[in-house]
């Protein structure tokens, strides 16, 4: 795999990343893990991903390779550890909500000497990266430009690495009613959604099937919003909640608390993990990756999901209007039936025959 753009600025400042002990934040694998092993044969590298796909290829790569049997791997929403990092590696998010959450998480695990690294594509925003971490880092400089990118290197204020991090405190918790029914949505920054209900989910939740019982599969689940929804207006269901984000799990699972309900919420890429048969499938399934328009996730649950379907088991889905889904959906699962449109969003509707 050729090194991406920002792996690529890392490497050619790398007297900058040495480092007995540093933790890569959300860092793809690449080829960059494998390169800075060599270069600065480090004791340990700690990996920490939210995405599932990032993780699967990284612990894949090296938790078994004898090269690099020093990487550990943490697919999780919040880092723990007790080890004290002198170097950490962040890829700059697209949420600037997301980059004060990753900061506040890591203060546990650093100290005034640990040099922080902000690294991303300038479209993701991070020409920002001072102005955002005003309050938390003594000095943030830029260091480099190269191949659209960006990296910064700052330093934690001394005073801010005794901050105290609750996860709590990070969700944003805001109240929908839809048909008349009531529900509270908990959110961590970065998950689509965060602030109030989009129209597309808004859209498919007033288009479900008129009845709903068994086992019902909501795929791309971000906060949890439309297995919220059906937990109580359909009482004979049995949610299961899939999502790639360690952050969106989280959030589901605070969501369906908040609503006393319960769910299995699991991390998949795609349908990789899922084994189990269900009834109803509904999603509006995510086609944004970073800030590239990315559909491949979407078309290969579409392609997959008729094999994960009981017999006479449905799937309904809220696609923006100008995606291709219903060929796709014809060919791999029935007959497609376009429920509804409004407002930019298609509902689509398809049965296993």
């Amino acid at each position: 795999m050729s090194l991406s753009n920002p792996s690529q600025i890392l490497l050619r400042n790398s007297e900058l990343l040495i480092a007995k002990a540093p933790l890569f934040i959300n860092l793809p694998e690449d080829g960059f893990i494998e390169a800075y092993t060599e270069i600065h044969k480090p004791e340990t590298i700690n990996c920490f991903n939210t995405n599932f796909i990032d993780y699967q290829a990284i612990t894949k790569k090296h938790c078994s390779s004898t090269n690099t049997k020093n990487v550990k791997t943490t697919f999780a929403s919040t880092y723990q550890t007790k080890i004290n990092h002198d170097l950490v590696i962040i890829a700059f998010p697209k949420s600037k909500a997301e980059l004060n959450f990753t900061l506040a998480m890591i203060a546990h695990c650093i100290n005034d000497e640990t040099k922080i690294i902000l690294v991303g594509e300038k479209k993701c925003g991070i020409q920002s990266a001072a102005k955002l971490t005003q309050n938390i880092f003594s000095c943030c400089q830029k260091v480099d430009a190269a191949r659209h990118c960006l990296l910064f290197v700052g330093l934690f204020q001394p005073e801010r690495l005794s901050d105290v991090f609750n996860l709590q405190d990070w969700f944003k918790k805001y109240q929908i009613t839809v048909e008349g029914i009531q529900l509270t949505i908990a959110s961590l920054p970065g998950v689509f959604s965060q602030q109030k209900l989009d129209v597309g989910t808004a859209l498919l939740l007033s288009n479900l099937p008129s009845k709903m019982a068994g086992k019902v599969l909501d795929f791309g689940c971000g906060a949890g919003v439309i297995s919220c929804f059906i937990g109580k207006k359909f009482g004979e269901t049995n949610l299961s909640l899939l999502d790639v984000s360690a952050l969106a799990i989280t959030s589901a699972q605070e969501s369906l608390a908040l609503n006393g309900l319960s769910g299995n919420v699991f991390p998949s890429n795609s349908l990789s993990d899922v084994n189990e048969h269900y009834q109803h499938v509904v999603s509006n399934p995510p086609f944004h990756q970073g800030v590239k328009t990315h559909y491949q996730a979407s078309e290969d649950f579409l392609a997959g999901i008729n094999k994960k379907l009981n017999k006479q088991g449905n799937i309904t889905i809220v696609a923006n209007s100008f995606l291709r889904y219903q060929p796709i959906m014809e060919t791999h699962i029935g007959n497609t039936g376009v429920i509804t449109k409004d407002k930019g969003f298609t509902i689509y509707r398809a049965q296993l025959s």
